[in-house]
Formats: structure tokens, C-alpha cells, sequence
């Protein structure tokens, strides 16, 4: 998913001041070292491997591709031919979550279903920095020219959507369409959360998506201004060839699964590889996941946004989540040993 990871985005939180790959340090644990590693699903994290790995173009990885796609037995798979890598830079790990959102809406307007979702309009994919938020929803720019892919009928449902970049709209004869992300006005996101700290209505630690959400409802003139704080504005289209039952395509442009897919930093983190998760916090799980997503928040070695799935739920689950823990790259076996020599000696 093109995206912004939604807590982080919301309150706009510096982490980790654009450190870089050379800043960091590595270290090859074993997998003893791994807190519930034996407990774990291993043949299921192998499936969700095999989605994107076929894409990964490295020799070392695409050698590992073509043994996993002769099904063996999972946890000897991972145990065998890679090894753990903690990438750290001496800061402490940061997980969050995003969500596909899912929207009641309609093909054509109504009472009910009033707020467009937009194709983006040439005009726009001309200029780096188009009209604002307020000035497209306001203004007659974008009016009566057949840009409207569907209708919505909550538009702080749509406001969230364009913070996660993709999403689904259910019709009223209960089919559905998939939307993803389909350009941006060009105009830098600005956090309405941290609007709202500004303001003294919320302290930084009460903040979430829901509680922003719910003010937004309760204040509804108050809080139209407040969307239109944040200039940035999402342009989708429509994706036709997405089955059903799969999730939101992430930057490898291929399906991700709910709490097996994780957004990563690809400076630390070759995009496809396994990742081991040690999310601690009030509802700890210890998980193999793979890094399938990218995210403009998802900066440093130890910060990951983790996948929850479809709809309301997975939104509630995502919005909670800001907890601390680690993780652990899933390198073939030379390419650990290359990060860390001096583990040789």
C-alpha cells in the first residue's frame, strides 16, 4: 500500500532523524535467541514468503525462492539456510499497525452517498504541488468531468482511507471494489492529531485514530476545519484485477496477509525477506512476518507497521497499536555473515 503509516502519520512523531544504513550495527543470534520461535506457524510465514519472493532478484534469495517452492518442511527451511540479524542503531523498536479501511458507498450519488472519490485529473499529474484539500472539496475543479470512481457516505471514513491509501467500498447490492492509491495532490501532510495536541484538546499519549475519529463526529464544523488543516489530498483508481479474497497490494505490487505482513524500512530491510517480530506491550505476539510494505513514516532498522487486515476491527487493532519490542532480519546465510564478520571468529 502507498501510504503513510496511520499513528505515526497522525501525530507526525520524529523517531529516528534520518539515520542511515552505515549508522547502524548488526549482530547474528541464533534462533534459540528468539522468544517463541518454536511455537510459531512456520509453514503458514513460508506461504506468505512465497508470494513475493519469486520478485526478489538477488542470486542468494532467489536461490532460497526456488527451495521453498519445493513446500519443505518450514521451520528446518528457515532454521537451515538463514540466520537472525538484529540491525539496530541504538535505538529502541517501534511497531505500529495500518488496515485496509472498508466504506459503505455507490456508483452514482444520493442523499446518503455524497463524497467522491477521485481519479486524479491531468492537471494535477502536471503540477507538483496542485490545489489543496480544501480548494478540491470546496471548489468546481473537479465537477461534472467524470472523475468520480464512487461515492462514500462518511467523509471521515474518506479522509482515513487517503491516509491509508487503499481500501474497499461495499454497494448497496453488497459487491464491493477495490480502490488504491492513484497520485496526490503534491502538497505535504500535515497531522491533524497533532493539531490537535496543539490545541490542548487531546495530550500526545491520548491520541489514536478512533479518539480523532470520534471528535471529528462530535464536532462536525469543527472538525471539517480540522481535515482541511491537512492540505494533502489522495487520488485513487480503481483495481479490477484484485481478487476478493486477497489483501491490499504493498510495494512489491503484490497481495500482503493480515499479521504475517509488515511495512519496513527497505534501507535496513531487503523488501520480500523474513522478519521475526517481537511485539511486547499490553497484548505481546512473537511471530515470523515478511517485510511486503513500505510506509513514508517507517524510518530506521528497528521500526516496522504491521498489517491487520480488513475493515472496522482491524482499523480498531491498528489504531491501538504503538508498542515497543524488536526485530530480526532472516538473512541467507552468507549474507548475515557479511553484515557480521567478527561473528566468525
Amino acid at each position: 500500500m502507498i501510504r503513510s503509516a496511520l499513528i505515526v502519520c497522525l501525530m507526525a512523531l520524529p523517531i529516528w532523524g534520518g539515520a542511515t544504513a552505515s549508522e547502524a550495527t548488526y549482530d547474528i543470534l541464533r534462533f534459540e535467541d528468539l522468544r517463541g520461535w518454536d511455537a510459531d506457524d512456520h509453514t503458514e510465514a513460508l506461504e506468505v514468503f512465497l508470494n513475493t519472493c519469486p520478485d526478489m532478484k538477488d542470486p542468494d534469495w532467489h536461490s532460497l525462492c526456488a527451495l521453498a517452492q519445493q513446500k519443505p518442511d518450514a521451520r528446518a527451511f528457515f532454521q537451515l539456510f538463514f540466520r537472525p540479524v538484529l540491525i539496530s542503531q541504538g535505538k529502541p523498536g517501534l511497531f505500529t499497525g495500518y488496515y485496509e479501511p472498508e466504506l459503505d458507498g455507490a456508483l452514482s450519488p444520493s442523499a446518503r452517498f455524497r463524497y467522491p472519490l477521485y481519479r486524479e485529473p491531468p492537471e494535477s499529474k502536471q503540477s507538483p504541488v496542485w490545489l489543496t484539500r480544501r480548494e478540491i472539496e470546496t471548489g468546481l475543479e473537479m465537477q461534472g468531468r467524470g472523475l468520480e470512481i464512487a461515492w462514500v457516505d462518511d467523509p471521515v471514513e474518506l479522509f482515513f482511507l487517503q491516509i491509508q491509501g487503499s481500501g474497499r467500498v461495499r454497494l448497496p447490492d453488497g459487491s464491493t471494489i477495490r480502490v488504491g492509491y492513484g497520485g496526490s495532490n503534491g502538497h505535504t501532510y500535515r497531522s491533524i492529531g497533532a493539531e490537535l495536541v496543539r490545541r490542548g484538546v487531546y495530550s500526545r499519549h491520548q491520541v489514536s485514530a478512533q479518539v480523532i475519529q470520534n471528535w471529528v463526529r462530535r464536532n462536525p464544523v469543527d472538525g471539517q476545519e480540522l481535515l482541511y488543516h491537512n492540505p494533502s489530498y489522495v487520488f485513487f483508481r480503481r483495481l479490477d484485477d484484485l481478487e476478493a479474497d486477497k489483501g491490499p497490494r504493498g510495494a512489491m505490487n503484490r497481495s500482503i496477509t493480515a499479521k504475517r505482513s509488515i511495512a519496513v524500512d527497505p534501507a535496513f530491510v531487503p523488501l520480500g525477506a523474513p522478519v521475526w517480530v517481537e511485539k511486547e506491550g499490553r497484548a505481546p505476539f512473537h511471530r515470523l512476518m515478511i517485510a511486503q510494505d513500505t510506509g513514508s513514516a517507517i524510518k530506521g532498522a528497528q521500526r516496522a507497521d504491521i498489517f491487520f487486515g480488513t475493515g472496522q476491527n482491524a482499523g480498531r487493532a491498528a489504531g491501538r497499536l504503538r508498542d515497543p519490542g524488536r526485530m530480526m532480519v532472516l538473512m541467507p546465510i552468507q549474507r548475515a555473515y557479511a553484515l557480521a564478520p567478527e561473528a566468525l571468529n
